[in-house]
C-alpha cells in the first residue's frame, strides 16, 4: 500500500514499515502520531486521489526521534571593503515510521 501524505508544507510519498524524515514536529519521541492529510491512496491497483484530500483516510506513525540535516554553509563576501561573514545552518527533522495506512 502506497501514500502521499502533506505535513510541514511538502508531500511524502510514504509506504507501511518505511522510514521518512519530515519537517519538524512537536511531539515527543515512541509517540504514536495521524497524519490526515492524505492525498493519494493506491493499493493492489486500485487508486484513490483526493479532492484535496482523500475523505476518511489517515497514515498512523511512530515518532523515532528528532535529526539534523547536514551543515550547509553560507559564505558572504563584498569585494574591496574586507567584508567576510560565514554562517553555518543544519535543519532539524522528526525521523517517522509508517506503522499502518487506512482509508482503503
Amino acid at each position: 500500500m502506497l501514500a502521499v501524505i502533506e505535513t510541514g508544507g511538502k508531500q511524502y510519498t510514504v509506504e507501511e514499515g518505511s522510514v521518512v524524515d519530515v519537517e519538524l514536529l512537536d511531539v515527543g519521541n515512541g509517540v504514536s502520531h495521524t497524519f490526515s492529510n492524505v492525498l493519494f491512496i493506491s493499493d493492489d491497483g486500485k487508486v484513490m486521489i483526493g479532492k484535496p484530500t482523500v475523505e476518511g483516510a489517515s497514515v498512523d506513525a511512530e515518532i523515532i526521534g528528532s535529526v539534523k540535516a547536514d551543515r550547509v554553509l553560507v559564505f558572504k563576501r563584498k569585494p574591496r571593503k574586507d567584508y567576510r561573514k560565514r554562517i553555518g545552518h543544519r535543519q532539524r527533522y522528526t525521523k517517522i515510521k509508517i506503522t499502518k495506512i487506512t482509508g482503503m
